[in-house]
């Protein structure tokens, strides 16, 4: 049964014409939003609006927040809740985004998994590895999906490699090499309810060698097929204490594995933005420059690679086709088993950069 979700408004002269405009619902996605103070909540906010997805509650507590979004976003009291647990009490949705502070991710999975919604939250997907495995292991009781959000996994460069890389278009992988960061959340604009939690050591888990260093680790252990490094190294920096007074600012982090090795720089202290990967294989270089631009060099030949559209432009789609069953997370960027390893791999590099010391992974002892 199709219903009425947007009403068209024409106007012609004095005559004014209201065309309904009709969806299937059956195909959008109805979410609830787990928090406001995470400035990539615009995304989907606006995929709102534009009728990608249907929002069937907001759970924030902070009352002006909330009112600069229904304010912003045109959107009816009715939708706004004060804590995720009154919303549940009212509405099912299929499924929470989370958007509020790590650290409270636990929370979100607490409260949905028990009963039978997923998941999906902002990455990383936890602040230490004691609460990513006691989300898992919640996922796993309740049989919920609990993926995690990252920009980059919608590259269509960064799938396109991966293909490439299976196809054996540079043969075995030897190095990578990921650059992930900006001028700093402060002087890039970000809002002071982002800001409150991002650049707090305990409810982000750290500065940029979480906020960025988590794109790195996401992206190696994918193209590694969820193979644990042997060893983590980490130097982090704190270039502007003024600024970030409370968490570092710059990190390097050095991935062992046997057979190859993954550098991750992440920075709060750059001249402008950067996502980008470089994959040094045996017989070649592979280099995604942003979401649509890829370098080839192989016999001392550098040369464009046309990059095709990845099926997937967002997260929304992709959640919808893993909640109706037509696609599995399996290992992907987004599953539960890629960033298990991711939070392993942070908490040994905030470890490793306390300690001055080479953490050597449990599994490797």
């Amino acid at each position: 049964m199709k219903k009425i979700l947007r009403v068209g408004v024409f106007i012609s002269g004095t005559i004014m014409f209201v065309i309904p405009c009709f969806v299937n619902a059956q195909h959008v996605l109805k979410v609830g939003v787990a928090g406001l103070n995470h400035d990539h909540v615009n995304n989907i906010m606006h995929q709102y609006q534009s009728g990608e997805v249907i929002i069937v509650g907001i759970a924030e507590q902070d009352e002006q927040l909330a009112k600069k979004y229904k304010n912003r976003f045109h959107l009816p009291d009715s939708l706004f809740y004060t804590s995720l647990s009154q919303m549940l009490d009212h509405v099912t949705p299929d499924a929470v985004l989370a958007y509020n502070a790590i650290a409270d991710h636990i929370g979100v999975v607490e409260l949905c998994a028990p009963k039978g919604i997923s998941v999906m939250v902002e990455k990383p997907l936890a602040t230490t590895l004691k609460d990513a495995e006691r989300m898992a292991a919640l996922a796993k009781q309740y049989h919920i999906q609990l993926l995690t959000n990252y920009e980059t996994t919608w590259y269509g460069s960064n799938q396109q490699i991966y293909e490439m890389i299976q196809q054996r278009a540079i043969g075995n992988i030897m190095k990578m090499v990921v650059h992930d960061g900006h001028q700093g959340p402060v002087e890039i604009g970000c809002s002071p309810d982002f800001l409150k939690w991002l650049t707090d050591s305990v409810k982000n888990g750290g500065g940029a060698v979480m906020d960025f260093g988590c794109y790195g680790a996401n992206l190696m252990t994918w193209l590694m097929k969820n193979e644990l490094p042997i060893s983590i190294s980490c130097i982090t920096k704190h270039i502007k204490p003024t600024i970030y007074p409370d968490v570092d600012d710059d990190a390097t982090i050095l991935l062992e594995y046997p057979n190859a090795t993954g550098i991750i720089e992440a920075s709060w202290n750059w001249p402008f933005g950067i996502k980008d990967m470089e994959v040094f294989g045996k017989t070649g270089y592979l280099h995604a420059l942003n979401g649509n631009t890829i370098m080839q060099k192989d016999s001392g030949t550098y040369y464009p690679v046309s990059v095709k559209p990845y099926v997937y432009k967002d997260n929304i789609q992709y959640l919808a086709d893993v909640l109706n069953g037509k696609i599995k997370p399996g290992n992907d960027l987004s599953s539960l088993e890629n960033n298990l390893i991711v939070v392993k791999i942070l908490e040994a590099a905030k470890q490793s950069a306390r300690s001055g010391k080479k953490i050597i992974l449990k599994n490797h002892l």
